[in-house]
């Protein structure tokens, strides 16, 4: 098996029972793992709410590190498309001209950096300095911010050894309270200052909604990019004449972005709770348990996707839910989408071939599932491409 290669742990339930089942601290999870039933399921919000006790739908559970609501991600229609329709504007904003030009800079000046270098380490000095640098771009603030959000390290939202601890959070928490503090004062073309500006049915957001909304876009889009920035560094070290086809056929690199988000599914899955005694895939569920929409299951399932376990660069037909499915796809997927199309098409200008030292693999322990989600850590080094 090559080191970059992400294996399927969920293809022997999946079809056999189309479930599987996981503990999650006192709250077990029921996961979905067909794509037609995580479809179907994400769709229907009535019977598989988001809008519960927030933190319960995250898997896992974060009811015991925050009480603020996550805006719009924890709220079920109709009130949530009006929240929505607020802050959909602005992450649609990556694909402004300037924007992309601003982002591409950023990657490059990234990858020149790490050209000079014997060796990166990838998470820590790759990846998580390019998603901290990028996202002052989606906020719209001074680039020099992204120093202390890189400061915080990769697992600042929960700590590494206990899902119960709330104290790493609470930097992240305390922060976005600050910026807030100064938005109100100082108010500018930054998203908190949209957001405090902003109305629904008439009245201003209130603090804590503006917070709701800055705590989802952090959170949501750190984990996710430095995975699938990661992992395909590491695809790309294993499959170096896929840097060679992005230079002859650069149209090509919006499917590989699919592609590569389909194959590694940077987030494994997403909760819903369940509102009346129902049926999943012919399993009975009762009223106020979890269910998950297993994303990374759905996004293997033979049924819908042909060669489900290989990298198709140029893949032609490819409904994946990497970024989520119905009233709920993922707010940030137009900026991630930009970062990734930006990285492959740098990488192919600037880079020949890419070293890899020593690795250890991030293997999520789901209970009867063991799935590998990306790395601890990676070491490598970019080789230049010469003319």
């Amino acid at each position: 098996m090559q080191k970059s290669e992400l294996p399927d742990p969920f293809e022997k339930a999946r079809l056999e029972k189309g479930i599987g089942e996981m503990k999650d601290q006192n709250d077990p999870v029921k996961m979905i793992l067909r794509h037609k039933d995580v479809r179907k399921t994400a769709h229907n919000y009535k019977t598989f709410q988001s809008g519960a006790i927030p933190g319960r739908i995250v898997v896992p559970s974060e009811v015991n590190i925050r009480k603020t609501r996550q805006i719009p991600f924890e709220l079920d229609p109709p009130i949530h498309g009006l929240y929505r329709a607020i802050v959909e504007p602005w992450f649609k904003r990556p694909l402004q001209v300037d924007y992309t030009e601003k982002l591409t800079d950023q990657i490059s000046e990234l990858v020149e950096e790490t050209l000079k270098k014997d060796k990166v380490e990838v998470i820590g000095e790759f990846a998580l300095v390019l998603q901290s640098r990028a996202l002052t771009l989606l906020l719209n603030i001074p680039y020099e911010e992204a120093e202390t959000w890189i400061s915080w390290g990769t697992h600042v939202f929960r700590s590494e050894d206990t899902a119960l601890d709330a104290d790493k959070a609470n930097i992240l928490y305390d922060y976005i309270d600050k910026e807030i503090d100064k938005a109100i004062e100082n108010p500018g073309a930054d998203l908190y200052s949209m957001l405090l500006a902003s109305e629904v049915e008439g009245k201003k957001l209130t603090r804590e909604e503006v917070k709701g909304v800055m705590v989802l876009t952090f959170a949501g889009g750190r984990d996710t990019i430095i995975n699938a920035v990661t992992n395909a560094i590491a695809y790309l070290s294993e499959h170096q004449e896929s840097l060679e086809r992005f230079r002859k056929e650069p149209e090509i690199i919006g499917k590989a972005v699919e592609e590569m988000i389909r194959y590694f599914s940077p987030l494994t899955q997403m909760g819903r709770v369940v509102t009346e005694d129902t049926h999943v895939c012919e399993h009975a569920v009762k009223a106020d348990t979890r269910v998950s929409l297993c994303w990374a299951s759905a996004n293997r399932d033979d049924a819908v996707f042909e060669n489900p376990n290989e990298i198709v660069l140029d893949r032609k037909i490819n409904p994946h839910v990497g970024f989520g499915f119905s009233h709920h796809n993922c707010l940030g997927a137009t900026h991630a989408r930009q970062i990734m199309k930006v990285l492959l098409q740098t990488l192919a200008d600037k880079i020949k071939s890419i070293e890899v030292f020593d690795y250890k693999e991030n293997i999520e322990d789901l209970d009867e599932f063991k799935r590998k989600v990306g790395y601890d850590y990676i070491n490598v080094k970019f080789n230049r491409l010469t003319n």
